[in-house]
């Protein structure tokens, strides 16, 4: 346990203080958040587990946002706001939330009892989604959106989405069906009953690709949306003329005339994203639960890369 002032007030956290895989995490008493302006603080009730996570905890992304150790991970929360800054009127306390909940440096994240939020990444949280479906809605959501939003995915628009099952794919599927899309899907035989639940018209991945796509779509598909990565030659080779591509996986898209989409905290398009929700238009799929103590089992099995859905770190009940 780490160790800290016996008049500080203290909260859980599970935490890393060196780079590493899951192995470096560990349970600790860190200090209870400060409440700047402009910011909520935020009682955990659920945090779900985004690769980006454990890129973080594995320095992969050193180059690009600073980090103070220990690091307490996770960017996605659902939970009660608990205090708010002197200049933040939006929420109140006793308020249910959900939030991406980046911050500009990588420090004090999710996956512990209290985290702080910057007012703008909130967005209030409907009473019929469960904490667990509101904790796994924000970063999946919100990069679903930006991509199709990027794309100006509309009606009458044929979109491929690859890996359409995943945790960011199935949010796609679901929010381009919103706007009017016809969406063909790759994904595993075994997730194709669960895309053709969605709406999507579920393909194969692997061998043949572009054939099954070009069936479905023979002169070629408006936009492709990819959420995996090293598919570009499928995607150039299936868009129709004057098509449209990006990427979140893939940097390079951009070298073919694609964009290279990274999402940002905000929480007017994440109230957008609850409004689909409850109206019935939008799912979030839950994989598996974890109490936070066992995060490091959470990040393994999200390494793994085979779970339809979200992976959900509990850290309290009340």
């Amino acid at each position: 346990m780490t160790e800290s002032n016996a008049s500080t007030p203290t909260m859980r956290a599970m935490t890393y203080d060196t780079y590493g895989g899951p192995e470096v995490l560990a349970l600790t008493e860190q200090p209870r958040p400060k409440v700047g302006p402009g910011e909520v603080l935020v009682r955990v009730r659920s945090a779900s587990v985004n690769p980006v996570d454990w890129k973080l905890m594995s320095g992969g992304l050193d180059a690009v946002m600073d980090v103070r150790f220990p690091v307490v991970p996770g960017w996605d929360v659902s939970g009660v706001v608990e205090a708010v800054g002197f200049d933040t009127p939006e929420f109140s306390p006793g308020d249910e939330v959900l939030a991406y909940a980046r911050k500009d440096y990588v420090h004090g994240g999710t996956f512990a009892e209290l985290v702080n939020v910057p007012v703008r990444a909130v967005a209030a949280k409907p009473a019929s989604m469960s904490w667990d479906e509101a904790a796994g809605l924000p970063l999946a959501g919100l990069t679903a959106l930006r991509l199709l939003t990027r794309l100006e995915v509309g009606e009458g628009d044929t979109v491929l989405v690859h890996a359409a099952a995943g945790g960011v794919g199935s949010l796609a599927v679901q929010i381009a069906r919103s706007l009017g899309a016809r969406v063909i899907g790759t994904a595993s035989e075994r997730n194709h009953d669960r895309l053709r639940e969605l709406g999507a018209e579920p393909v194969t991945y692997g061998d043949g690709v572009v054939e099954r796509v070009r069936a479905l779509a023979p002169d070629g598909v408006d936009a492709v949306a990819d959420f995996v990565g090293d598919v570009l030659d499928v995607t150039t080779a299936v868009l129709a003329d004057g098509g449209r591509h990006a990427s979140i996986a893939d940097g390079s898209v951009t070298e073919a005339g694609g964009h290279y989409v990274w999402v940002r905290p905000d929480g007017a398009e994440l109230a957008r994203l609850t409004a689909l929700f409850e109206g019935g238009t939008l799912t979030v799929p839950v994989a598996q639960t974890f109490p936070l103590e066992d995060l490091a089992d959470a990040f393994r099995l999200n390494q793994e890369g085979h779970t339809a859905g979200k992976i959900v770190v509990r850290v309290s009940t009340d």
